[in-house]
């Protein structure tokens, strides 16, 4: 019987749900994954079933303990990392959510959000949050459900109803509904919380139209909130560590000191940096965030997000059907010296920062007679090294620092040709970490804090190694290929625009 102690990391993410199990020496013992429906109930909305969410994590869960020949009393700890911003809201008593999650990505409050912005609550909303007002962000899901289930404002003002991010939704089931609680990291989504005061912010409420009473304690992102029930696992667990997912990669990427960049290439693509214990507010649309909490500590962090990074590939597999599998990739995109003038511009689902424009769409330019499928597979994984060149230089105006490395994680992380391709667009040394799974360390590393599994930062800080280290090779073709990436975003916008305009 295996008697060694683990923590274990949930790691619910926009398309699977994971559970990954962690050693004391950082490694991963064992992972298993399931992914879950995408529903698109109309063109820009995305949505997930709140049940399935939790179904696909709470087997996720088992089946690794069952791989490792685990009980839990083998696991000291649980963290838990999350798609952000992501919208549920349940019912009390019997735990059923009254509508599907929103997820992250959905457009469906756009016009709401932009008519916001015209009533001249901006900088407000900036100076209390830290972010842009943007359909992105859950205080304007929170309003649409609301609005749009029948007797769910009556139920809400009632005291009837819960609100809460992925993480809130996974504890609350894992607790039996004994524990409504969220972090700072995910409270800092919202729209609604007050990264200044650390509190909910009731100004925030009113124009929202949100009652408080929906809300979940906010907590910091490494302690114990509860543990789990009787009726889910044999014995009761602590749950320990939680943060939102870039959060919890930026942790777990050691980014700890000021001034160190993390870049995720998932779905989407999130660039953040560590600012230390004082938010800056950003003058290049990028959007001020709390990246921890531990004891009395917070840490903020700057960051800027990428809507479709990864899921580019996804979409070259699935719907053009120009690569089997997403490994293919890197080998058509290396058999062309380069995308023959081709430019490919992913804003399915509208462009993030420093953009941040909703109508935006996804546009290939530049195509002649003589263009493959080669060259639009180049486009597509320059498309998202561009987006985050973009982002890097608005980050280091205004965090008025140079910076020196980026360190890089997420499944697309793995590709070599799209790292090499990002080290040279930045002229930066890119260093991919021997633990790509930095969002579920994050997580584990939060809560093994918190169980004293781990005794400091100190101590994680050295498990972080590299796997292999990019270095920037001069090329003359970069600069140009940057103007062409400029003039391939500008057309985007004056499409999306057009009709606005008009």
């Amino acid at each position: 019987m295996n008697t060694s102690e683990y923590i274990l990391a949930l790691d619910q993410g926009t398309t699977s749900s994971r559970a990954i199990v962690f050693s004391k020496s950082g490694k991963i013992e064992a992972i298993a994954q399931k992914e879950f429906t995408q529903i698109y109930p109309e063109s820009g909305w995305v949505e997930h079933d709140p049940k399935e969410i939790w179904s696909s994590q709470l087997s996720v869960f088992t089946e690794v303990m069952a791989k490792m020949k685990i009980t839990p009393k083998n696991i000291k700890g649980i963290g838990i990392t999350n798609q952000r911003e992501t919208t549920i809201i349940w019912d009390r008593i019997t735990g059923e959510p009254i509508y599907n999650a929103i997820v992250w990505q959905d457009r469906r409050t756009a016009d709401y959000c932009k008519n916001i912005e015209k009533q001249g609550y901006a900088d407000l909303i900036q100076s209390k949050t830290g972010l842009r007002i943007d359909a992105y962000f859950s205080a304007s899901k929170i309003n649409w459900i609301l609005d749009n289930v029948q007797g769910a404002r009556e139920r809400a003002n009632a005291g009837e109803l819960a609100f809460g991010t992925v993480d809130s939704w996974i504890i609350w089931n894992l607790t039996n509904g004994e524990v409504h609680v969220t972090d700072v990291s995910n409270a800092s989504r919202t729209m609604l919380y007050n990264i200044e005061t650390l509190d909910w912010d009731t100004e925030l409420l009113t124009l929202f139209d949100i009652p408080e009473r929906i809300l979940p304690t906010v907590a910091s992102s490494s302690e114990i909130y509860g543990h789990t029930s009787g009726q889910i696992l044999s014995s009761k667990v602590p749950i320990a560590g939680i943060a939102g997912d870039q959060q919890a990669a930026l942790f777990g990427q050691m980014c700890t000191e000021k001034g160190m960049v993390k870049n995720t290439y998932g779905t989407g693509c999130f660039l953040l940096m560590n600012i230390g214990s004082k938010p800056i507010l950003s003058k290049n649309n990028l959007v001020t965030t709390i990246g921890w909490k531990i004891g009395d500590q917070v840490v903020y962090a700057l960051e800027g997000s990428v809507f479709i990074g990864g899921a580019v590939v996804q979409w070259l597999r699935d719907e053009l059907g120009i690569i089997k599998n997403a490994q293919e990739i890197e080998k058509l995109a290396e058999s062309v010296n380069d995308s023959n003038g081709v430019y490919l511009v992913p804003a399915f689902s509208g462009l993030g920062a420093p953009h941040w424009n909703p109508y935006a769409r996804g546009t290939i330019l530049g195509m002649s007679r003589g263009t493959n499928s080669a060259h639009i597979a180049r486009a597509a994984l320059e498309g998202i090294a561009f987006q985050i060149t973009d982002i890097l230089s608005a980050m280091q105006s205004d965090a008025q620092t140079d910076i020196k490395e980026l360190r890089v994680d997420g499944g697309a992380s793995s590709n070599n040709f799209l790292m090499q391709t990002q080290a040279n667009f930045l002229n930066v040394v890119t260093l991919r970490p021997e633990v790509v799974e930095t969002t579920a360390l994050g997580a584990a590393y939060l809560a093994g804090l918190a169980v004293g599994f781990w005794s400091n930062i100190e101590e994680i800080s050295e498990q972080w190694k590299i796997d292999r280290t990019f270095t920037p090779i001069p090329d003359q073709s970069v600069k140009e290929s940057l103007k062409g990436w400029k003039r391939a975003v500008e057309t985007v916008k004056f499409w999306a625009n057009y009709d606005l305009n008009h």
